[in-house]
């Protein structure tokens, strides 16, 4: 415990400064607090209240009874109700049903209680104008937090356990979560709220060995704690450190973020040249962030995702990953994907049918122009991009049509003395796999003149003996 001008510091004043040294709150504000009616909650709405003069702020109290326990829960109700009428704070109390949300999301019963609880909160605060939401998390959380994330496997994120604030998004909803009690033990609050006979409810459920936090809590801390007595200590020590290497790859992601990645709509794309250079904590962090910003927030994304994502960045283009929410990841030639659609990326319209060409003349395509002109040697000059192109007209013949490719389509690149499958001409030349069926192709009854954007057939191209001279050009409408 602190100590100050020799004497021992109080709980009230610890938490004072714990959120003057975070900046948790801000004066003139109103701060929600959560009520579950436990010795935690409770004893940080009786602290709040007698600092809430100091710090500036107008209290909030809010519960919510989750239909879980029947009298009891009704009973945890009614305690909180009548704490906040006897501390003078308003209060919110409502009831939701969590086995229902249970039901039809399909998520495990604490996933469930803690989705509808936070829902309920982010409402109530919008509600009442606050920003934040108080809670009872003490030092007790944190440490089986962090066991809990190891358990699971979660990363170095994950060894950080719970910090002072958070930010909590889901299906519209929004909330940023304080932690005042965040070095104060759960010793300590049964004990303040003892002192000041505030007889606080006991969650009976706390009890049983089911979730996995309560059997971490019972079998897993006090078992570590045989082998090494100051085992929370060295997990206190370790969320320090990894908090602080974190903080430091956070701040290096963010600096690399605008030089690797960029959005398009609902798709991240990500430089693969620059991702592949760099260590791989940063690569981690960058694909994570990608996600993060896609999804709003990554709680259904698990370590073995990002491995798996990690394990792909080698592996050739086309490779695709599913992950949750939707997304998608996949390896293209120079570039990776993130989103939920890969075609929304493509340059391309959708091409559909077999469209003719006029000759000379301009045809009208959904999503193109084209125009189709003769010209001689002297008006024929270097084509200055990849969408025009100039023929033999004599070879190319009267009748051709601009169609997306078909099984089987072969023609002959310039440059090269036979001819090749286009499938294999587009991996040769790169071309992303979610590209393919819509690039145009301007074909005769006999050949494939033109693969737009990339190559010629090298048997229509314009020589020494070529008397008329065919220019295509496309232009996206």
């Amino acid at each position: 415990m602190l100590k100050k001008e020799g004497h021992q510091e109080s709980l009230e004043q610890r938490v004072l400064h714990f959120i003057q040294e975070h900046h948790l709150v801000s004066s003139q504000s109103c701060l929600l607090v959560a009520v579950s009616g436990g010795p935690d909650s409770v004893c940080l709405l009786h602290i709040l209240v007698k600092l809430q003069e100091e710090l500036g702020i107008r209290l909030h109290v809010a519960h919510l009874n989750h239909q879980l326990r029947g009298a009891e829960s009704e009973a945890d109700a009614q305690y909180v109700s009548n704490l906040a009428r006897r501390l003078d704070i308003p209060a919110t109390i409502e009831q939701r049903d969590v086995k229902a949300y249970q039901a039809q999301q399909h998520v495990s019963l604490e996933e469930a209680a803690r989705e509808v609880r936070y829902t309920f909160l982010a409402q109530v605060a919008k509600a009442i104008g606050a920003s934040q939401v108080a809670v009872g998390h003490t030092m007790d959380d944190h440490i089986e937090t962090i066991l809990m994330h190891l358990v699971r496997g979660t990363g170095t994120r994950g060894l950080r356990g719970l910090q002072p604030h958070a930010e909590w998004q889901s299906s519209g909803n929004s909330l940023t979560i304080i932690r005042p009690l965040l070095q104060v033990s759960r010793e300590e609050t049964a004990g303040y709220c003892h002192d000041h006979k505030l007889m606080p409810r006991i969650d009976t459920s706390n009890l049983s060995l089911s979730p996995l936090r309560n059997r971490i809590r019972y079998q897993l801390l006090p078992l570590l704690k045989s082998y090494n007595p100051q085992v929370t200590e060295a997990l206190l020590r370790t969320a320090r450190i990894a908090g602080d290497d974190l903080a430091f790859i956070d701040k290096e992601s963010i600096r690399l973020w605008a030089e690797i990645a960029q959005r398009q709509e609902n798709t991240i794309i990500l430089d693969k040249e620059r991702l592949l250079e760099l260590p791989s904590a940063l690569k981690r962090h960058l694909l994570r962030m990608s996600i993060e910003k896609l999804l709003g927030n990554i709680k259904d994304i698990e370590m073995r995702h990002i491995e798996e994502i990690m394990n792909a960045l080698t592996k050739p283009a086309g490779k695709r990953l599913s992950l949750p929410g939707g997304l998608i990841f996949s390896v293209e030639y120079n570039r990776y994907l993130i989103g939920q659609d890969r075609e929304a990326l493509t340059p391309f319209p959708t091409l559909e049918g077999e469209l003719p060409l006029k000759l000379p003349g301009k045809t009208i395509l959904p999503g193109w122009r084209i125009e189709a002109n003769i010209v001689n040697r002297e008006q024929m000059t270097e084509k200055d991009n990849n969408f025009t192109a100039h023929f033999d007209r004599d070879k190319t013949g009267d009748k051709l049509i601009v169609r997306s490719r078909q099984p089987g389509d072969r023609f002959q690149p310039l440059g090269m003395s036979q001819p090749k499958k286009l499938g294999e001409f587009m991996i040769d030349a790169k071309i992303p796999q979610a590209w393919r069926q819509r690039i145009p192709l301007v074909c005769s009854p006999q050949h494939i003149l033109w693969v737009v954007g990339w190559r010629i057939d090298d048997r229509l191209k314009v020589t020494e003996q070529t008397k008329q001279i065919l220019c295509l050009k496309f232009e996206r409408s």
